[in-house]
Order: C-alpha cells, then structure tokens, then sequence
C-alpha cells in the first residue's frame, strides 16, 4: 500500500499539506485523541437540534397526538444529522482550504492529522444512523412520505459545503437553518405522531428556526474576515459587520413574540419570557462586541438559550 496516501505531507491539498507541514516543523505532531473526535462533533451545537423536537413534542401533547418512542426517535434523527453535518463541515471545509484560514481550534481535516476520507466516513455514519432512525419512526407511524423528507434533509445536510456548488459559500446557509432546524423540525415532529394540523406547529418552529440562524450568524459574523480570504461568501460577507450584528439581534428577539401571541390562552407563555434574561444579553455583546472571544461566548450562550426557549415553549403548549 502506498504510504504516501495516509500521509497528510502529501496530500493533494495545499492547505492540509501545509498544516501538517506546519505542525512538523513546529515538533508537536501529536496523534489525534478521542478528544479531538468529541470536539469534531461540535456538541455544543446538539441543542439547536433539541430545541425544536421538545417544542414539536409540546405542541403534539397539545391536541392530544403525543407518542413518547416517536419523538424520541425524533429526536435521535435530529442530534444525528446535527452531528453528521458536524463532521461533513469538517470534511468539506478542509478539503477545500477553508479551514486554513481559521482563527480558532484546528479542524480534524484541516488540521493535517487525520485523513480526509476517516472524517468522511464518520459523516457518513451518522447520517446513516439519522436514517434508520427515520426509517424505524415510519414504520412505527406508517408515514411513508416522511421518507422523502429524510432524503432532502440528509442532501440538504451534506451540500451546506459538499459539492462542487454549496449553498453555505452562496449566503444560503441561514435561510435553511431556519428552514431545517426550525420549520421542518418541529412541524415533522408535530406530523409524525398526529394528523392534527396546526398553526402553532409553525409558529413554534418559526421561533426556535430564528434561535438557529442567530447562532450561525454569530459565528459567520465571526468569521468574516476568515471567510472573505477564503472566498466563502456566507451570508455575514455579502452584508458586512454591522447589518450582520442587527440581524443578529432581530433573530434572537422576534421569537419572543410568539408567547405574546399565546400567553392569554397558554399562561404558561410566561415562563418563556425568562429566556431573554440571555437573549438581551448575547444581543447586546454582539451589537458591541470587540473580539472574537466575546462572539465565542454568545455562540454558547445563544444555543443554550435555543434550548430553554424550544423547551418552555413545547411545555406551554403541553400544559
């Protein structure tokens, strides 16, 4: 077997060839750990995909259609195409010498020290987990058309930045956060387990959907001048800085109006106020934020704040 191909020195990216060129000459070529794995998954992430499986579970309890092992399958579909898309991120970026330009923590792939096609197995794996916990949710609920949903959802997961053309590179990539992680989410877990239509399934979704653009705009936001040299054109390049610092803000306020549209027929809306006790925060550090670091913060803050909203909002609804 050809040494050469494990190799990342001779890879035929000259951004993977060169972080681990880089990383040789500097003398601590260390091997990657588990923890670096763990860190790849980017977990903090994982309650972007929670928030609108408990709001769609709440909203299912609602009318009266609620399924504890359907939504926990709903729930496994949801944090395994987070992580899938994780490690697709990962892959795609650094084979493409995007991540070369990162300020922050190296990437498996950009890093040079593992090879490409073990990041994109691991993709692969997960997203084939997300599927035969799909597969077995449609069985269970005889939903068959929820399989063309699965199908769009695990392409629209891998061509955020795989493919020759990725919607992420083209400033799409909010407009199907919002779409996936918030429409689509919630509404399917609404649909898998009643036949009962209803506004707040959309509603809800709509107000976690702005949590998940919020989140990826700051980190876009972040990012700018990294993306611009690396001619990623998301959505924070094409608008600049400060129109990205107010969208940001808009998206984690707005969804505070859909417990204003509901708290006099589910008093328990009130309880999700609570929520901008972070929201108003991370939205003041982002309109004056000065580094980096305070953008790392809020990315944290907001996904938590994602979470307690999808939750308390699912828990209004419920009861």
């Amino acid at each position: 077997m050809n040494q050469h191909a494990k190799d990342p020195r001779h890879s035929g990216n000259p951004a993977v060839r060169a972080a681990a060129e880089r990383l040789e000459r500097e003398g601590h070529r260390a091997a990657i750990t588990w923890r670096d794995w763990v860190g790849g998954a980017r977990l903090r992430t994982l309650p972007l995909a929670i928030a609108p499986v408990a709001a769609g579970a709440g909203v299912a309890h609602m009318v009266r259609g609620f399924s504890l092992p359907l939504t926990l399958l709903a729930l496994a579909v949801a944090v395994f195409l987070q992580i899938g898309v994780n490690y697709a991120n990962d892959y795609s970026d650094g084979i493409r010498g995007t991540d070369a330009f990162r300020v922050g923590p190296a990437r498996l792939t950009g890093s040079g020290l593992v090879d490409p096609k073990r990041v994109l197995r691991t993709a692969l794996v997960f997203f084939g987990l997300a599927a035969v916990a799909g597969l077995i949710a449609v069985v269970i609920s005889g939903r068959w058309w929820f399989l063309a949903l699965g199908v769009v959802a695990i392409l629209a997961a891998w061509f955020y930045t795989g493919g020759k053309r990725p919607y992420g590179y083209a400033g799409l990539g909010e407009l199907m956060v919002f779409i996936f992680f918030g429409l689509v989410a919630t509404v399917g877990t609404v649909y898998l387990q009643t036949d009962v239509q209803t506004q707040e399934a959309w509603i809800a979704g709509a107000g976690v959907g702005l949590f998940a653009v919020a989140v990826l705009v700051a980190n876009n936001l972040r990012d700018i001048p990294t993306d611009t040299l690396a001619g990623k054109k998301t959505l924070s390049v094409r608008i600049g800085d400060r129109a990205s610092r107010i969208l940001y803000a808009v998206c984690v306020l707005l969804p505070f109006v859909v417990p204003a549209l509901y708290v006099v027929v589910d008093p328990g809306m009130v309880l999700v106020w609570f929520v901008l006790f972070l929201a108003v925060p991370c939205a003041v550090i982002v309109l004056f934020a000065k580094t980096a670091k305070e953008l790392v913060l809020v990315l944290a803050l907001t996904s938590f704040a994602a979470l307690a909203y999808g939750v308390l909002v699912g828990v209004a609804f419920a009861f």
